[in-house]
């Protein structure tokens, strides 16, 4: 239900949240998730869904309006439908912010705490399995790290889907994708790092490429797709006071190639992984895989720092 949140926060954006402004977008709210998962069932997307449950509801900033009271249409801080504009409100990002706060909810602290315990706890008794402190079978090592990395994917993903105090929440699927993502990235990561300490054979180094190859990716995948996230006073507070976003948030065209050179870095890495080992031996394999780690590291920093706005010169008109 992203979409019905960003909806209607846009509608709210630049209102005080009174306590009777706050009942009335909470009623409104629990209507369009009810009528938007009635649309939604009939086969129509979740966005289309939210956007028609929206526009069958009618003429929300007069219901706002209503509520708040509208200002004087000659408030010069009014924005187009006469509400104030946020940025007119907060003499900073900061007390936006502080205003707007979101605190996280109780099952999220918990879930994100017993996450953490979980990927502790399978990472110490994986770690002293392999240092043959505890006496554990390979299979059980290799159980205890994908514990570990499952969690950290639950940690996650969990955490995008809640709402935060800027962001609204991602769709269900999209954090279970992330999920995927990170316990796919975690576990080819840890399954290398323990076969370099030796707790498994050489060869173990190409099943963690086959995790990270296609983590990695998906990671990119996730990124590149992802939409604006940021709430409507945020952005507008943002722009306000100068505060601008990183280069894929300007430049979609650039999060695209980054995302295909991102795929090219590591299947190329996984590739040469398996030369290596098939070659000189699966010792020296993961060198591949720190190789491309590197280039895809510089790869990020160029794309993001490395190239500075434009400026033309103004035209000489001596002469």
């Amino acid at each position: 239900m992203t979409t019905v949140h960003r909806l209607l926060d846009d509608a709210f954006a630049g209102v005080d949240l009174t306590p009777e402004v706050q009942d009335l977008k909470e009623e409104i709210r629990a209507n369009l998730e009810a009528r938007a998962a009635e649309i939604e069932a009939s086969g129509v997307s979740p966005s289309d869904a939210a956007h028609q449950a929206f526009d069958e509801l009618g003429d929300v900033s007069a219901l706002v309006a209503e509520a708040a009271g509208a200002p004087s249409s000659t408030d010069a801080t009014a924005t187009p439908g006469g509400r104030p504009a946020a940025a007119a409100r907060y003499a900073s990002t900061a007390q936006a912010m502080l205003a707007n706060r979101v605190r996280p909810k109780p099952g999220f602290v918990v879930g994100v705490v017993l996450g953490a315990l979980v990927v502790v706890a399978a990472l110490a008794l994986a770690g002293l399995g392999a240092a043959r402190i505890l006496t554990l079978p390979a299979i059980v090592v290799v159980a205890l790290l994908v514990t570990a990395a499952s969690a950290a994917g639950f940690i996650v993903g969990f955490s995008l889907s809640q709402e935060t105090t800027t962001n609204h929440p991602v769709p269900s699927p999209r954090a279970g994708g992330y999920y995927l993502a990170t316990g796919l990235s975690v576990l080819g990561l840890l399954l290398a790092l323990f076969t370099l300490l030796e707790a498994f054979p050489s060869w173990m180094y190409l099943v963690a490429g086959v995790f990270v190859v296609p983590g990695v990716v998906l990671f990119v995948g996730l990124g590149v797709t992802q939409t604006n996230r940021k709430k409507a006073w945020f952005r507008e507070v943002s722009r306000e006071h100068g505060v601008v976003g990183d280069r894929f948030d300007r430049d979609p065209e650039a999060a695209a190639r980054f995302g295909i050179f991102t795929a090219v870095i590591w299947v190329s890495a996984f590739v040469a992984c398996v030369v290596v080992g098939t070659t000189a031996g699966w010792a020296w394999s993961w060198l591949a895989l720190v190789a491309g780690w590197i280039v895809f590291m510089l790869l990020l920093a160029r794309m993001l720092f490395g190239e500075k706005p434009r400026t033309t010169a103004a035209p000489d008109d001596k002469g």
